[in-house]
């Protein structure tokens, strides 16, 4: 019971450092997820992707803009058939992280 308790309190002390308040999983200030940059060379996987996304038109956790080169700044994707920086798959349920496609001004909401 004691090593039960004890294995309790250092999950839950641990925990609140992990959690992210805002509800948005993705970490705003080095625009990343699961320390993975969301931004470069990206491709459009079927299966075992690294991330699976969904698009939506309202509240996005990122908006993306595809450009054709130079994908450096948060939200800039650049689809590619090979040699991703990471991969992705378009999904209706169950996402990593949603996103909105727009013409200007992508990054964090």
């Amino acid at each position: 019971m004691l090593l039960f308790l004890c294995l309790v309190t250092y999950c839950w002390a641990e925990q609140p450092d992990s959690l992210n308040t805002s509800g948005n999983p993705i970490d705003k200030e080095n625009c990343t997820y699961k320390e993975t940059p969301l931004y470069g060379k990206v491709k459009i996987v079927s299966a075992f992707a690294d991330f699976d996304v969904k698009i939506v038109e309202s509240f996005p956790d990122l908006k993306v803009k595809s450009v054709n080169a130079f994908a450096d700044e948060c939200g800039e994707w650049q689809f590619v058939d090979a040699f991703p920086d990471f991969t992705i798959r378009i999904v209706d349920a169950f996402p990593d992280f949603t996103i909105k496609m727009v013409n200007s001004f992508p990054g964090m909401p």
